[in-house]
């Protein structure tokens, strides 16, 4: 009886004795029986067990062959193989060796087609933008982030250029070619070449001849992409828009070695990446007569922005402080102020709640006269 029904080597055993057994073909040897014993009744001393276990190996060798054979079939194919219909054996014949039986190659693996890495954009499905001459556009350019040691260090600062042509077009031909009038500001986009701007659909494509080859830290990386975006949405007046990166018409390339071009771009939180003060007027280097306007754009806790003025020859300082229109939000605010003839430094800058520290200082040089 068997103790273990599910053992599937005892199963095997069973069905590869079974399937020998029913390879035998039985003949009328009668005679030829007698003729053997009579000629053998003097042997007396063969030992029964030894016929027995010498059936028994060779039924063992030939169950062992079939199941070598099953076991390597299941590898192959996966699926089991019935080795014949299960019965009582009787006696067996060898089984072949298994590297006479067939065996079937195993399957090549599917053809895979080659694609690019980057995927291109046909040019005619977009449009070009109209032209203009004259237009103020914004430029977005980075800056350190003085005092304020969160994400990058370097954020965004917005001055305005005037433009002749395609105005988004010659946002970022500025962008890429040419230098902000103020020294804190510069652009993370030179070594680059634009080619075209087009518009399709709510995104905006700007091919590049070359693309930048500065490698930069993701974090970096971010605001450098943010900075193309919020020029090209500047100078397209819609900060809806998405922007597409392609260098020579294909898009995938990774941007300064950390962000990938297959998608385009949409606008960031302005208060992760624009800086948190900036001085829109006066311009680095004006020549200014006294009283002295400034105006600019902040996020002020409590809408709060100090500044000050320093007389660059003699030190002397001008301080006070003045309101946004709004708190926690990007909002307009404006001072104005009495100045001694000479070159001034003017700064405005946001002081920390936690220490009294001061951050995220923007600062203008001026002449009064």
């Amino acid at each position: 009886m068997n103790d273990h029904p599910n053992d599937q080597f005892d199963e095997l055993l069973r069905r590869a004795l079974a399937n020998e057994a029913d390879k035998v073909e039985p003949a009328d040897a009668l005679h030829e029986i007698q003729a053997r014993v009579s000629s053998q009744r003097k042997v007396v001393t063969r030992r029964p067990w030894v016929l027995t276990t010498g059936a028994a190996v060779v039924g063992t060798a030939a169950a062992i062959g079939a199941f070598t054979m099953l076991d390597h079939d299941t590898r192959n194919t996966g699926v089991p193989e019935v080795a014949g219909p299960a019965g009582t054996a009787t006696s067996a014949t060898v089984a072949p060796s298994p590297k006479s039986a067939p065996t079937t190659p195993p399957p090549m693996p599917p053809t895979v087609a080659r694609t690019d890495a980057t995927t291109a954009f046909p040019r005619e499905r977009s449009t070009p933008e109209p032209a203009v001459k004259g237009r103020a556009v914004p430029i977005y350019w980075a800056g350190k982030s003085v005092g304020n040691d969160t994400g990058a260090g370097v954020r965004l600062y917005r001055t305005f250029a005037k433009v002749s042509g395609r105005p988004a077009l010659e946002a970022v031909r500025l962008l890429t070619t040419d230098k902000s009038g103020d020294p804190d500001y510069y652009s993370l986009w030179t070594g680059s070449a634009v080619d075209s701007v087009t518009r399709s659909d709510g995104v905006v494509t700007v091919d590049f001849k070359v693309l930048p080859r500065l490698q930069l830290e993701p974090a970096m990386a971010e605001v450098a992409v943010q900075q193309l975006v919020y020029t090209v949405q500047g100078a397209v007046n819609d900060e809806t828009q998405k922007v597409r990166v392609t260098e020579q018409g294909r898009s995938g390339q990774a941007l300064f070695g950390q962000v990938d071009t297959t998608e385009p771009f949409s606008r960031a939180q302005a208060s992760n990446v624009q800086a948190l003060v900036w001085i829109l007027s006066p311009v680095e280097g004006t020549a200014l007569k006294t009283p002295v306007t400034v105006s600019g754009m902040a996020a002020a806790y409590e809408a709060q922005v100090n500044w000050r003025a320093i007389n660059l020859k003699t030190k002397a300082v001008v301080s006070d402080f003045t309101l946004t229109k709004q708190g926690q939000a990007f909002s307009p605010f404006s001072f104005t102020t009495k100045l001694t003839p000479g070159e001034w430094q003017i700064e405005a800058y946001l002081v920390s709640a936690q220490d009294g520290r001061i951050t995220d200082v923007d600062s203008k040089t001026v002449s009064v006269r």
